[in-house]
């Protein structure tokens, strides 16, 4: 009995101090991830966080256009892309790359960038319950424009890099407010793994998927939603 109530206790703590530190960070940047840590003892840690007025238009529209096109309309999951992820195109006779994407949302991603850990195997399965959690915390409590904000800020963006603005530096030598269309593709078409896709060299990967991501790009830049997210 004694056991059973301090695992309760235990619990409790868990997830009152959860909910404080989603409410922090709704308005001060994480100070650090697991995933930035366990990167920084091989290939260093390059960040420098930014405002949301710091990041430009094309980023914003490259990372939705790319990642997460429901952004706006879904509450943190995206029940029609899981579905299509359970029948994964195959990959095209003609290429190696594999067509289509995930079905992990940006707020997922945040959720587990921010609060949890990447990796695969049986940490992935460990990792799923705590991200459902997380992934409704932040919807709740930050809102689309401070996840899309998040994101861009400790998001994996190259070797050692994290956040679009270091990104900007490493690839193009400037700041993230004044990065061009083609940039801002180039760099998320590296997302899947910025360690082995890069802008500088451009590499296969990139200098195939960034055209796809500008025509995204172009078909959203009429949408209502997101040019209200983006425009705030």
């Amino acid at each position: 009995m004694f056991v059973l109530k301090k695992i309760q206790r235990v619990i409790l703590y868990l997830f009152l101090s959860s909910i404080v530190y989603v409410f922090i960070t709704k308005f001060i940047e994480p100070p650090i991830t697991i995933t930035q840590i366990t990167n920084s003892f091989g290939l260093g840690l390059k960040r420098d966080y930014i405002t949301w007025k710091d990041m430009s238009y094309n980023i914003k529209l490259a990372v939705i256009a790319s990642e997460d096109q429901s952004f706006t309309d879904h509450m943190g999951f995206d029940w029609d892309a899981i579905e299509k992820s359970l029948h994964p195109k195959k990959k095209s006779k003609k290429s190696k790359i594999p067509i289509g994407g995930g079905a992990s949302t940006i707020t997922q991603q945040v959720a587990k960038n921010v609060f949890l850990w990447q990796g695969s195997g049986i940490g992935r399965y460990i990792r799923k319950l705590p991200e459902i959690y997380f992934t409704f915390l932040i919807e709740w409590i930050w809102g689309k424009k401070r996840i899309l904000e998040v994101y861009l800020n400790v998001i994996e963006t190259g070797p050692g890099c994290f956040g679009i603005e270091a990104a900007a530096q490493y690839y193009f030598h400037k700041h993230a407010k004044n990065l061009t269309r083609e940039q801002a593709a180039m760099i998320v078409a590296g997302f899947p793994n910025p360690k082995k896709f890069t802008a500088r060299p451009l590499t296969r990967r990139v200098a195939w998927r960034y055209p796809q991501i500008l025509r995204e790009m172009n078909n959203l830049a009429s949408d209502e939603d997101i040019i209200a997210l983006l425009k705030n």
